[in-house]
């Protein structure tokens, strides 16, 4: 058994190689509303964000308004494409196998959202029905807010020291550490850049692992860290 209490899991980009999905589709309506962006960048600046955050981020950057079309558009596309598209990150399931005690899956992405895609990719039931979406919470309470690692914790009644969280998004881990949870950093999913493992440790990461099988091992060893909170 592991040194924590609750093992809190992102999805998107974490257990299921969705974020390069959302990326292109993202960056292709943009482009298309006058807002260049390549699919790389959209990946490295806008990961772990909602994306009507995405969009409000822009609006101030060109001081434009962008079209409220684009959320309900960007939505409907997105979800057609990771329902035909979407897979399990690789050697989760073999670390899930592995990992002993209380888990639970702390999101931006919708219920809905992670039912189909959790459900498509054969993982929802390692995890039903600890299945949180920080939308279901509020508009304003999704990451980098610490709201859902919050109640994700509160769930099974654990002291968030007393939590270890994966996260792939700079977003992700500030909401982690706000939280007062210690956090391992993932960089093994398609949508990775160069600088993805220094930015997520400079955020707050006490480690960052490329390959989901890794993840048991370290847990592990964390038993022996002592974590900053």
């Amino acid at each position: 058994m592991s040194g924590f209490d609750l093992i809190l899991f992102d999805c998107d980009g974490v257990l299921v190689d969705s974020e390069i999905i959302a990326a292109k589709v993202e960056s292709k309506l943009l482009t298309e509303a006058g807002y260049p962006i390549s699919t790389e960048e959209m990946g490295e600046r806008f990961s772990g964000m909602t994306w009507k955050n995405i969009l409000l981020s822009i609006e101030k950057e060109i001081d434009i308004p962008l079209s409220a079309s684009l959320i309900d558009k960007s939505e409907e596309l997105l979800d057609q494409r990771l329902a035909r598209e979407v897979k399990a990150i690789e050697g989760v399931a073999f670390a899930l196998a592995r990992l002993k005690g209380p888990r639970c899956i702390c999101s931006n992405s919708s219920s809905a959202r992670l039912d189909m895609m959790l459900g498509k990719v054969g993982l929802k039931e390692h995890f039903a029905p600890h299945i949180y979406s920080a939308k279901d919470l509020g508009a304003d309470r999704v990451k980098p807010k610490p709201d859902i690692f919050l109640h994700g914790a509160a769930q099974f009644g654990v002291a968030p020291g007393r939590c270890v969280v994966i996260e792939d998004s700079v977003h992700g881990v500030h909401a982690a550490r706000e939280a007062g949870m210690r956090v391992i950093g993932f960089t093994g999913a398609s949508h990775t850049y160069p600088s993805h493992a220094d930015r997520l440790t400079d955020a707050g990461a006490e480690t960052v692992i490329a390959r989901m099988v890794d993840l048991p091992a370290v847990i592990a060893a964390m038993e022996n860290w002592v974590g900053a909170v």
